[in-house]
């Protein structure tokens, strides 16, 4: 339905609308490839930030996974249950939580990554090399503008490109 009282907005031609789309599609792919193999979209964002940075608190990785640290807590009970991450206390601050690997990780860590190169393979069907290889330094190009003009402190997430090769999603 159209209200012709509400102002026109460019939806196609928004940016920001083929992003967010995109980006929630694509976040769908993954859960749906994942569910079957009994993890879920956040515990996959939970893995991935840790082998991205090795360790974080459980603040930054709350941060990290823009979510809301009692989220966080209780997604991160299920996973150190199962073995995938291992809670520590900060050696100056022991209320704060440092948040690790876990010994079981590795075998999920590995279904995770077939699950990512297969969403990935068909998310840029049809493109050449050089076309994905374009369209990842516009993304970067996008959230670097975003970061520079934000109002709440941000660290660019994007891995450098001779690391992403392997590993992006």
């Amino acid at each position: 339905m159209h209200d012709e009282t509400m102002q026109d907005y460019d939806f196609e031609g928004s940016i920001g609308y083929w992003i967010c789309i995109t980006s929630h599609l694509y976040q769908r792919q993954i859960d749906r490839e994942l569910t079957p193999l009994g993890i879920t979209f956040r515990q996959f964002q939970v893995l991935g930030w840790l082998v991205h940075d090795g360790e974080l608190s459980q603040a930054k990785l709350a941060e990290r996974m823009m979510i809301e640290p009692p989220t966080l807590v209780r997604l991160l009970d299920r996973m150190q249950a199962h073995g995938w991450i291992v809670r520590s206390s900060g050696d100056a601050d022991r209320r704060r939580k440092i948040i690790q690997l876990g010994d079981q990780a590795k075998p999920v860590w590995d279904r995770v990554v077939e699950c990512l190169r297969r969403t990935r393979d068909r998310a840029t069907a049809n493109m050449s090399a050089d076309e994905v290889s374009t369209l990842q330094d516009l993304l970067r190009r996008v959230q670097g503008n975003l970061a520079a003009h934000s109002t709440f402190p941000f660290e660019p997430f994007a891995l450098t490109p001779d690391s992403s090769q392997e590993t992006n999603a």
